[in-house]
């Protein structure tokens, strides 16, 4: 269904934190807290006035992990009246959020919302299935619980190999894809030294040893200085003679965002709507190439509104790995040219719960930059499924 008067605002997230480094000691909870506080005063809505907060994720840690989403809410100033949800979309959990926290909006349940999400990879725990009856005897072994959302659920290939079966299959070459790493690489370090980048994030304390602790404020993941001639020289990363690296995948990270999402006028005087939340899409292919998954979403997304890809100002499209927007630029027509001009997935990183939110912050700030009208996100979901959003821009 298309949204009426559904609008966004306040739109803010930590830094992504490299795989076990600067924010491995962090809860998720506390770092959703962080970002919906901060979404909270970036927005000129007050706590009191929100209702209910939806929390995405994919991977459930720590103690609170099954009640986060309520738990950041009351955490991050929440009335103890208000609602909470936490939902899972695979890799458009932080979209699904958004969406989540507009439909209930849109049937009544909700005025002023909160859509947050947020991964912390780098704490979720190894697991031992034997263990809660007793192991009877023999080693007993130890399973990382990560393996499991990297995984298809039907294969249980992982997300990297049918990333290889897209390129397989369509004939996208090891070189393109390497191009579109090495583009993403100079685009996330340009948006930050630029200070775009920073616009969106909240700066947040973490442990520092001895020293106690620090401010942590730029994306960890990006290679500054990253030369093509390095990219060539890594080894496929899934298949031995494959032509997918690390240096064309998305980045194992942790960190969160959030965003306001209201009825336009539930809002309060001085508040600003930033963009209108217009419509959504989600559609399936086929789990083994569910990178592929962005296409039918957008051709949906854009069938359902009347409107072409040239109708689009602005693309943001999940670079869960370079064959993804290789398939969408190829099948669709998308530009590179206005499509994740500030990096993305494989520069910045991608927690499913938080690239989602990432991802439409981005667009917003570039539509209001440049007065353009309409912003698509995209992503594709492991299982095999594709996810769109259509934002339009209200600062002009």
């Amino acid at each position: 269904m298309a949204f009426d008067n559904i609008v966004l605002l306040g739109g803010a997230r930590t830094a992504f934190g490299d795989f076990g480094k600067s924010l491995r000691d962090v809860a998720l909870s506390m770092m959703g807290a962080h970002v919906a506080r901060a979404t909270i005063r970036r927005s000129g809505v007050s706590a009191s006035e929100i209702d209910h907060l939806v929390f995405g994720l994919v991977g459930v840690v720590d103690h609170d992990g099954p009640f986060i989403s309520r738990k950041v809410a009351l955490d991050a100033g929440l009335p103890i009246e208000s609602s909470a949800l936490t939902v899972t979309r695979a890799c458009g959990s932080g979209t699904q959020s958004i969406v989540s926290a507009a439909e209930q909006i849109a049937s009544g349940h909700s005025q002023i919302a909160i859509a947050a999400g947020g991964e912390s990879f780098s704490r979720v725990p190894y697991v031992s299935r034997a263990m809660r009856y007793g192991a009877v005897r023999g080693p007993v072994t130890m399973e990382d619980g990560l393996d499991a959302i990297y995984r298809c659920p039907f294969s249980k290939a992982l997300m990297g190999d049918t990333a290889e079966e897209l390129a397989h299959r369509f004939g996208y070459r090891r070189e393109a894809m390497d191009d579109w790493g090495f583009m993403s690489q100079q685009r996330a370090q340009a948006a930050i030294e630029s200070g775009f980048l920073a616009r969106q994030i909240e700066p947040i304390d973490v442990p520092d040893g001895r020293k106690g602790t620090r401010s942590f404020a730029i994306d960890e993941y990006p290679r500054f200085n990253l030369t093509r001639e390095k990219l060539a020289t890594l080894k496929p990363a899934f298949k031995a003679d494959g032509t997918v690296t690390g240096g064309s995948s998305s980045g194992v990270t942790d960190g969160a965002a959030a965003l306001v999402v209201a009825r336009v006028d539930s809002l309060p005087v001085g508040a600003l709507p930033e963009a209108r939340l217009v419509d959504y899409a989600v559609a399936g292919v086929p789990p083994e190439i569910m990178g592929a998954g962005p296409v039918p979403a957008i051709a949906k997304l854009l069938r359902q509104n009347g409107l072409t890809v040239a109708d689009i100002d602005y693309f943001e499209i999940n670079e869960a790995f370079a064959v993804v927007n290789l398939h969408a630029e190829a099948q669709l027509g998308i530009s590179r040219e206005k499509t994740n001009l500030y990096g993305g997935g494989i520069s910045i990183g991608h927690p499913p719960g938080a690239t989602g939110i990432r991802m439409t912050i981005t667009a917003m700030h570039h539509l209001a930059d440049t007065r353009g009208r309409y912003g698509v996100i995209s992503m594709c979901l492991g299982s095999g499924m594709g996810m769109a959003v259509l934002i339009e821009n209200l600062i002009r």
